[in-house]
């Protein structure tokens, strides 16, 4: 047998038969796409199991990057956290928006502006029980990071208390609340709706039926209608 034909047949057998490989070619991800990739893996560890499983070496390995590629983005897990509680609190935000923003009518009619003011603690409430986890996360900032949301591309304020304070000043707007009892009125009014939210999720409403949660809800929301709009001057007085 010919040495060509035994090369040809069993190509391994000589060093010259072997293909060279090529050059290997990384894929160059974009600026800041590890950063956002490691917010929205961490957004999802949070959604499924709360801020105690924000956790750098997971989120990187969701995103496909060395443990260490984190640290050029975050200083410490931490750091993550709070960027990951600020994109919880956006999401929160987003939801109250569109509520909002279902709702039909001119800023400043009596009932839309009222309609706005409810869709805005019914979707804070609804986003409280379908996304648990994610809600709880919104509020667990570390303590040496302060609470932030980037405002939208148009400059307008969609946290959840910008979304509040918007729909208590076109209550105002519309003649419903008293000018003088504006100041300061959305604490109490999110606290309220806040408390109502942990008792439901965590505390002993989280047993009680559906029905008893509904009602209960209905209740609140409308302590808080009656509260704003009591003692609103009469027309001309």
């Amino acid at each position: 047998m010919s040495t060509e034909r035994s090369a040809a047949e069993n190509p391994s057998s000589t060093a010259g038969s072997r293909t060279a490989p090529g050059p290997r070619t990384t894929a160059r991800r974009p600026r800041g796409a590890v950063r956002e990739g490691l917010i929205a893996a961490g957004l999802e560890l949070a959604r499924a199991g709360g801020p105690d499983a924000v956790v750098l070496r997971e989120a990187t390995r969701i995103v496909g990057v060395v443990p260490n590629a984190a640290y050029r983005h975050f200083a410490d897990r931490d750091e993550l956290l709070a960027a990951v509680c600020a994109a919880a609190m956006a999401e929160l935000g987003a939801r109250m928006a569109a509520a909002v923003a279902a709702v039909p009518g001119e800023r400043g009619d009596a009932d839309a502006a009222f309609g706005r003011m409810a869709a805005v603690g019914t979707a804070y409430l609804a986003f409280a029980r379908e996304e648990p986890k994610l809600f709880a996360t919104a509020f667990a900032v570390p303590e040496q990071h302060p609470y932030f949301v980037p405002e939208n591309a148009a400059g307008s304020d969609r946290t959840p208390l910008g979304q509040l304070r918007d729909v208590l000043d076109e209550l105002v707007e519309a003649g419903l609340l008293d000018p003088r009892r504006r100041e300061g009125v959305e604490f109490p009014v999110w606290s309220t709706v806040h408390g109502l939210a942990v008792l439901i999720e965590q505390g002993p409403l989280r047993v009680a039926p559906e029905e008893d949660v509904r009602l209960l809800t209905d209740k609140v929301l409308g302590f808080i209608a009656e509260s704003l709009l009591a003692g609103v001057p009469e027309a001309g007085a």
